[in-house]
Order: C-alpha cells, then structure tokens, then sequence
C-alpha cells in the first residue's frame, strides 16, 4: 500500500517574496524494481541539458493595462485590481484554482517535462539520472502497467487475506510500516519541542481516507461520506471482490474509518493547539496505553534503537486502535487494509485504478473537471518521492549559482533593514528589543537549493515496474528518515525541494525557505 499518512513536519507556511532574475546555465517484474542500485549520487549530473524557452508557459506579469480603470478603486478596489484578470483567464479543467502560484508551478512542471525527458534518454545513466530516468520512463510506458493490471499487488493482497486474528493484524501494520506503508497513522523523526537540536520520534494519528475527520463526523458533508463509501466498494470490485460482497465491505470500512474519526482531532484542533503533537512516554507506558499494539515491537520491526522517550500524539486515537484490535473482526481488518493496499497504489497502477481514483479524490473531493495528463501524474510522481534528485538537475537549468547569490544578497539587505528598524521602534522596550535582535541573530533564510545535496545512494529503481518504483522510493525514503531519531537536527535539511513554487517558514529551527520555483522572474523584469 501506499499510504496516506499526515506529515510530521507541524508548520508550513506560505509567503510572499521578493523575486530576483534567474540566469539559466545551459552547460549544465515483480512488485520491485528490478535493478542494480544506483552508484553514489554525485552533485550534479555531467550530462548537458538545454530547455526550448519557446515550449515553456509565459510568466505571469503585472501590466497596468490589467487595471479596470472604468471602476473606481476607492469604492471597488479588488475589481479594480482583479476583475478583467478573472475575467480573461479561466482555471484550466486539470487543476482545482488558478493564479499567481499556479501559473509560476506550471512553468515549473513545462521545465521539469523537458527535462525529465531527457534524463530518460540517457543511455547508462548513473546516480540521480537513473532514478529519475527509471521513474519517468516506467511511469510513461501505459502500455506496460497496463498490461500488468493488478498484478504487482497480488502478493500484498494474499498477505491481507491470510490476516485470521489480531496478532496476526498486528504482525502485518508493524511489517508493512517497515516498508514505508504505514496507512493506519504516521511515524517519523521531529525536533524535540523542548529540545530544538535533536530529533525525537513522533507517532501520530491517521488511517482514514478522507482528508479530515469532520467529512466523517458532521452531517454537512453527509454527501462526501456516502460518496468516499461508493468510492471504496469500486475499489474493492476493482480489486476482485464481487459486488455485493465489496458493498458490505465498504459499509464495514466506513465504520470502521468512522470509529477512528471519533478518536482523533480535527485540523482544526491540531492547527490551534500544535502541543497535541507532543506526548513524550516510555516505551513501557505506551505498551500500557496500547495492550494489543506493542510499541516495542514496532520500534524493533522499524529498525529504531528503543528510545528514552517518544511523542505518542493524540494518545485517544492509538487507545481506539488498540481496542479495535481486540474487538473487531479481522474480516473488518482485512477489509480495510485490502482498500487502503489497493488505492494507495492506483495512481500506478492500471487505467481503471486511474480513474476511479481521479473520479473520487480529484473529480468528486476537489472540483477537478478533468484528470491531468499521464505526464504531469508522472511528474508528480517523482516530486513526492526523488524531488531532492530531481531537483539536482532542475536547478542546472532554471536556477543557476548567480541567481542563489543575487537572491542571497537580496534577502540579506531586507534582513539588515528589519534589524534596524527593530533597533529605532519608539515603542517597544530595551528588553524586548534584545530579545527581538537575540532571535533575529539566529533566523536562517534557504534561498533557491541546499547547499548540501542529500545522498540518494542505494536507492533500487529500474525499467520493470512503476509501483516497484514508488515502493522502492518509499522504504528508502522511510529507513532515511528513521535514521534520524534520536540525532541532532541537520539544520542544511529542507522540506521542500527547488522546484516547488511554495515557501515555509519553520519555527523550530527559525528559518525560511524560499525554493528556486518560488522566486524566478524573467530577465529584464
């Protein structure tokens, strides 16, 4: 399965920026992969890749000719400024919004499409440009996944199958976790929020498929709910279940999502309150809040050293899981795994999986009047699980040194001029202006890309199977990020990668992060 887990990372925040002129450096199977791991990833890939600026999207730009002049400003001043803009532009039918954001990120997917292709057609690639070659080209060829059907999860479905007690539940949550397929709730390295150096390790509530509890719990979205319950019985049909039999099931699984629901908090409550994250217990004390889910089994089936402490966050959710554990049929369990195991790979799966999931998740869920092309799914493929590799090579052509330094120096300046306007306030106290400048001293802005690259080293992918692909990614991104409990915090880190048109701001560490995408504005501009 592929799961849906929320992230650990607690605040991320946009923001509005500053942009600088970018100068382009145009020098520049079975269910796994079956492949040799790529070689140690160097910084950058020699090969030479050039982008046709002709094919790309035009950037988005103020004219004073977009002012509606005919209205008054004073009276009407966002009709003013907006209405003949709305007016001329449309939100495209792949896409949910349209507007300064979306038109910049789909430039940067225009780039990321030229450039995929051509790290594909490298012949022998190594490091970087195999992963992303091998994800492009396994993710492009329909023909072949296709032709494979449901195949590639066959071996997780019997597993599900043979799941006959609650012990046996158990074995397999803590066994698909250490695969990175967690779909029950998110586990995952956090700075200590009472010790902002070192990571801790974070368990969190999840498990449900759709985005919030209240789509379970407030009649208002009565319509989602029966929606989401049709939804998993197509699944489950898709799956080889028989029709009558894949309702009832889908019934038990909305309950059962349900029950969960009533456990856990709102993102509402978690956005209002991010203490609720922090609950640091023994591995001893967890084991008695959770009597049919031993902690310390899964930390041992994770590959994590038994640790002081750890957050068990939203202690009623993982109570719930426990109880359910112990009084829920495991034919309910195996439901519920067997949907979640089937739709979190239909996105690489074949068309039908495709699009039932789009009709659900984008078409029904979201708006989205049109699935978005092969491509661009693709694309989006490689962003969630190598976007720090492809990001190496993105930024050879869309982000060059010169431009991370003018941007640099840019930020710097603003930066100065904050100090010194905290230094002259008339009203705020010598105390807090200490204060003030003491936190202003440790604020570290992230401009364009890392400074130091992540090492995708050992990272399996090949031309035989797109989910082999995915799962690969996912297990090593997951033993990546375990690697991290119980060290110091890797301040060079980001959590976002260069092509993301988005920016965050990050409290624990005070820093923000701008990413290439974010700030490129055409020269001369």
């Amino acid at each position: 399965m592929i799961a849906r887990t929320p992230k650990i990372v607690l605040l991320t925040l946009a923001v509005s920026a500053a942009l600088v002129g970018c100068g382009k450096n145009e020098t520049p199977a079975t269910d796994s992969a079956a492949s040799t791991a790529a070689p140690a990833t160097p910084a950058a890939a020699a090969t030479e890749y050039k982008l046709d600026d002709s094919k790309l999207p035009a950037y988005n730009a103020f004219h004073p000719s977009d002012l509606d002049t005919s209205l008054d400003a004073c009276n009407t001043f966002g009709d003013y400024v907006n209405s003949k803009w709305l007016a001329a532009n449309e939100i495209p039918a792949d896409r949910t919004s349209w507007g300064a954001f979306t038109i910049l990120d789909e430039r940067s997917v225009a780039v990321q499409h030229q450039l995929a292709e051509q790290v594909a057609a490298v012949k022998n690639p190594s490091g970087i440009e195999k992963i992303v070659g091998d994800f492009w080209a396994t993710g492009m060829d329909e023909a072949k996944i296709n032709a494979q059907g449901i195949e590639p999860i066959k071996a997780d479905l019997a597993a599900i199958d043979a799941l006959q007690s609650k012990d046996a539940v158990a074995d397999f949550l803590r066994s698909s976790a250490a695969k990175g397929e967690n779909v029950l709730f998110g586990f995952g390295p956090e700075a200590d929020f009472k010790n902002s150096s070192m990571n801790m390790a974070y368990a969190s509530q999840g498990g449900l498929g759709l985005p919030d509890t209240t789509y379970y719990t407030d009649a208002k979205n009565a319509d989602k709910l029966k929606a989401y319950q049709a939804h998993v019985a197509k699944v489950l049909e898709l799956s080889g279940v028989a029709a009558a039999d894949a309702a009832k099931q889908a019934a038990d699984v909305v309950k059962f999502e349900t029950r969960l629901a009533k456990a856990s908090k709102s993102s509402v409550e978690l956005s209002r309150d991010v203490s609720l994250y922090y609950n640091p217990v023994t591995l001893a004390d967890a084991d008695k809040l959770t009597p049919n889910f031993s902690w310390t089994k899964f930390f041992e089936a994770q590959g994590v050293a038994a640790p002081e402490k750890f957050s068990l966050a939203i202690p009623s959710f993982h109570q719930e899981v426990s109880k359910a554990l112990g009084d829920t049929d495991p034919s309910v369990w195996r439901a519920y795994l067997r949907f979640h195991t089937v739709d979190g790979a239909s996105p690489y799966l074949a068309d039908a999986f495709v699009d039932e999931n789009y009709a659900f998740y984008g078409k029904t869920l979201n708006g989205q009047k049109e699935q978005k092309p092969r491509w661009k799914r693709v694309l989006g493929t490689i962003e969630n699980d190598a976007g720090d590799a492809f990001g190496q090579l993105y930024v050879k052509v869309a982000f060059s040194p010169e431009a991370k330094a003018k941007m640099e120096e840019l930020v710097k300046n603003l930066a100065a001029a904050l100090k010194e306007r905290i230094q002259g306030l008339t009203w705020m106290s010598d105390e807090t202006k200490a204060k003030a400048i003491a936190k202003w001293e440790t604020f570290t802005p992230k401009i364009g890309y890392p400074d130091k690259w992540r090492d995708w080293n050992g990272l399996t992918t090949g031309r035989d199977s797109y989910l082999g692909n995915v799962r690969a990614a996912n297990a090593f991104n997951y033993k990546w990020s375990l690697s991290k409990i119980g060290k110091p915090v890797d301040k060079t880190e980001w959590g976002m990668t260069p092509q993301t048109v988005n920016a965050y701001y990050n409290p624990l560490q005070n820093e923000i992060v701008f990413p290439a995408a974010a700030v490129l504005r055409p020269e001369g501009r």
